[in-house]
C-alpha cells in the first residue's frame, strides 16, 4: 500500500478537526438580513464597474409566467443552442442534477469587460461577505457556476485571443527561451480559440473537444482533457502563464517565475477556487497535416458473442491504440453493439486501415456471431474547425448558430447536442489503470465490462488518461496539480444519463424523479463492479460525481494537501468556494 494512502484519512481528520483548515459552513449575508448592502452601495458598485452591474434574470421567466405562451415556446426553442445559453446570465449549459442542484439566478450580475472591474466585484462581495460565483460559458456539470443569492462575474465579454511568435513569461530572465503561445481572455470559446491558432495561423492549441467550453475557466483549472491529449498532453500541461484576481482584490501574474505556488495551482487544481483568471497563456504546437476518425458498430448476437467482442477488443487496444495516436470513445450497451467514435493523429488513412484489418477479420470470420460497419476518414488538420470547410464537406456534423447577434461561423458539433439543457440524473467517471488491459486481467476486466453493460451504457474515453502518452506529453503532465493517476490511466469510464426539455421552474418540464432513480441504481450498480477491480481509482474533476466519496483523494490524490495550503495562503477568508472544490469541506 501506497504510504500516501495510509497518511491521508490522518490528513483529512485534520482538515475535519479544523487544524488545517477554516470552517466550510461561511455564513453568506442573505438579500432579507440587514448587513446585504443598501441600494446606494448597489448603486456605488455600478459606477465602480462602469454601468455594468444588473439585476439576475432567468430567460425562463416568460414560461414561468405561462407555459403555453408564444414567448415561451420561443424560449424554449433557443434553449437548445449554446450561444444563446451563454449569451444569458441567468443560463447554464445543465438544467440541474437529480437530488443536487438546480440551475439558479444570481441576484445581482457584473458583466466585466476587464480586469479592474472583476477586482472591484471581488472586493464588494469580501468586503459585504455576498456568495460569489463566476461564469464565462457556463458548462459545468456540478452547477459551481451558478447560486442564488450571489453575485455573479460573468466573464462572457472578455473575448480576444491573441498569438505570440516569441512569448517569454514575465520576470523570467531574457535568456528563457521564447516560445509561440496564443494568450486567450477568460470568455473566449474553445471555437473563437482554434479559428485563430490553427485555421488562421496553423498551429495547435490543446483544447477542449466541445467548442462552445470556455477556453480560460473551469476546463483547463480543473485539468482540460482533449481529443488528442494523448499526442499533446491536458490543457493544464499546457498554460505558460495566467493573470489572476485572487480574493483580495490584487491583480496577480502567474508563471513559472513569479507566483510559482498559485501557478501551479491552476494548473489542474480546479477552477472557481484561488481567485478569477482573466487571462490565461498557452503553448501551441506545430500543426499535424491530418487528424482522422475511425467510427463504427459492431452488433453481436448473442451476450456470449459479445462478451468475447469485449475481451478481444481489450486485447486489440492493449497492442495497437494505447499510444499517442488514438483518443475519444467506445462505448458498451446493454443492447451488445459496440460503438466506435475514435481519432487519430499522426497516421495516414492507408496506415490506420492496415492497422485495424487483424480486428476486422477476426469479426468477419464469424458472420454468425457479429454485424459490423465502420470507416475510416480524414481531414486536413487547418480544417478540423474551419467553418466553411466543415459547411461544404461535413454539414452534418455541424450545427449553425442561428442567432442574430451570432459571429461569422459560429457553430457546435451535432454530436453534441444531446448535452444542451440536459437535466443530469447521474454522472459517474473513474480512471482506468492500465494494468486492467495487460494479459493477466484482461479476462475479469472484459468480464466486469460485460456485467457492467447489462444495467447501462459504459463508455471508454481513451483521451482522459495518459497511459500510452507521449513522452513530451507526460514531462509536461507531471508539472501539473492533477491527481497523479493520470499518468497511469488508459482511460476515463464515463457512465452518464439525463433529461432533455426538463427545466424544473416549469411546472409542466420537471423532471421525471421516478424514472430518474430508477436509471440512477442501475448506473450504480454498474459503477459499483467496475470500482470492485480497482478500489482505490480517482477520477476526473470535470466530470466526477456529485455525490462521490473522499472526494479530496479521488480529484486530486496525493496533491490536495499542497493544494489546500496554497487555498489558504491566497483566500484565507474563504471567499470562493464551490461544490468538491478545494478547500471547501
Amino acid at each position: 500500500m501506497r504510504l500516501w494512502m495510509i497518511i491521508f484519512p490522518l490528513f483529512m481528520s485534520f482538515i475535519c478537526n479544523g487544524v488545517l483548515a477554516k470552517q466550510s459552513d461561511q455564513q453568506y449575508c442573505l438579500p432579507n438580513q440587514s448587513c446585504w448592502p443598501t441600494k446606494a452601495q448597489w448603486d456605488e458598485l455600478n459606477k465602480q464597474v462602469n454601468g455594468h452591474l444588473l439585476q439576475g434574470y432567468s430567460p425562463l421567466s416568460p414560461c414561468i409566467q405561462d407555459a403555453k405562451s408564444t414567448a415561451c415556446q420561443k424560449v424554449l426553442n433557443k434553449l437548445k443552442n449554446p450561444y444563446f445559453i451563454e449569451s444569458q446570465a441567468g443560463a447554464t449549459q445543465s438544467n440541474g442534477w437529480v437530488d443536487a442542484w438546480k440551475s439558479a439566478v444570481s441576484a445581482y450580475v457584473v458583466a466585466v469587460e476587464n480586469t479592474q472591474e472583476i477586482a472591484a466585484a471581488v472586493n464588494f462581495a469580501r468586503k459585504h461577505r455576498i456568495k460569489l460565483v463566476v461564469k464565462g460559458t457556463g458548462h459545468d456539470y456540478l452547477g459551481r457556476s451558478n447560486a442564488p443569492n450571489s453575485l455573479l462575474i460573468w466573464t462572457h465579454k472578455l473575448r480576444k485571443v491573441t498569438i505570440h511568435d516569441h512569448f517569454i513569461p514575465q520576470g523570467c530572465p531574457k535568456t528563457h527561451t521564447p516560445t509561440t503561445t496564443v494568450t486567450i481572455a477568460a470568455g473566449t470559446r474553445w471555437l473563437e480559440a482554434y479559428k485563430e491558432v490553427t485555421t488562421h495561423n496553423g498551429r495547435y492549441v490543446q483544447g477542449g473537444g466541445c467548442v462552445t467550453v470556455g477556453a480560460a475557466g473551469g476546463f483547463i483549472q480543473g485539468g482540460g482533457f482533449g481529443s488528442f491529449s494523448k499526442k499533446f498532453g491536458t490543457g493544464a500541461a499546457g498554460v505558460l502563464e495566467a493573470e489572476i484576481i485572487t480574493a483580495d482584490g490584487t491583480i496577480r501574474t502567474v508563471n513559472a517565475c513569479q507566483n510559482q505556488d498559485l501557478f501551479w495551482a491552476l494548473k489542474g487544481g480546479g477552477g472557481g477556487t484561488y481567485g478569477i483568471v482573466s487571462k490565461i497563456t498557452l503553448q501551441t504546437h506545430e500543426l499535424p497535416a491530418l487528424f482522422g476518425k475511425v467510427k463504427g458498430t459492431i452488433t453481436a448476437k448473442s451476450d456470449v458473442a459479445y462478451a468475447k467482442l469485449i475481451h478481444y477488443f481489450i486485447h486489440f487496444y492493449r497492442l495497437n491504440l494505447n499510444n499517442e495516436h488514438w483518443g475519444e470513445q467506445v462505448s458498451l450497451a446493454p443492447n451488445n453493439k459496440m460503438n466506435f467514435s475514435l481519432v487519430f493523429v499522426g497516421l495516414n488513412k492507408a496506415e490506420v486501415d492496415k492497422l485495424w484489418q487483424p480486428f476486422f477479420s477476426w469479426l468477419t470470420k464469424k458472420p454468425e456471431q457479429y454485424q459490423f460497419h465502420f470507416n475510416s476518414t480524414t481531414r486536413p488538420a487547418k480544417h478540423y474547425w474551419d467553418f466553411d470547410y466543415l459547411l461544404a464537406n461535413a454539414p452534418d456534423a455541424i450545427m449553425m448558430n442561428q442567432e442574430k447577434n451570432r459571429s461569422v461561423g459560429e457553430f457546435w458539433w451535432a454530436s453534441d447536442q444531446s448535452e444542451v439543457s440536459i437535466y443530469i440524473n447521474y454522472f459517474l467517471s473513474m480512471y482506468l489503470p492500465f494494468k486492467l488491459f495487460a494479459k493477466e486481467n484482461s479476462a475479469q476486466f472484459a468480464k466486469t465490462l460485460f456485467d457492467a453493460s447489462r444495467f447501462t451504457e459504459i463508455v471508454l474515453h481513451f483521451n482522459k488518461g495518459l497511459s500510452g502518452a507521449s513522452s513530451e506529453a507526460l514531462v509536461h503532465q507531471k508539472n501539473t496539480a492533477m491527481n497523479p493517476e493520470v499518468l497511469d490511466a488508459a482511460a476515463l469510464v464515463i457512465i452518464s444519463g439525463g433529461q432533455q426539455d426538463t427545466y424544473d421552474p416549469i411546472a409542466s418540464h420537471q423532471p421525471d424523479l421516478f424514472k430518474a432513480k430508477e436509471a440512477i441504481k442501475k448506473a450504480r450498480k454498474a459503477m459499483e463492479l467496475l470500482h470492485a477491480l480497482s478500489p482505490g481509482s480517482g477520477t476526473y474533476p470535470n466530470e466526477a460525481d456529485y455525490f462521490i466519496k473522499n472526494w479530496q483523494l479521488a480529484l486530486w490524490g496525493s496533491n490536495y494537501p499542497k493544494l489546500l495550503q496554497i487555498k489558504h495562503k491566497y483566500d484565507p477568508q474563504n471567499l470562493f468556494t464551490c461544490h468538491h472544490c478545494v478547500g471547501s469541506e
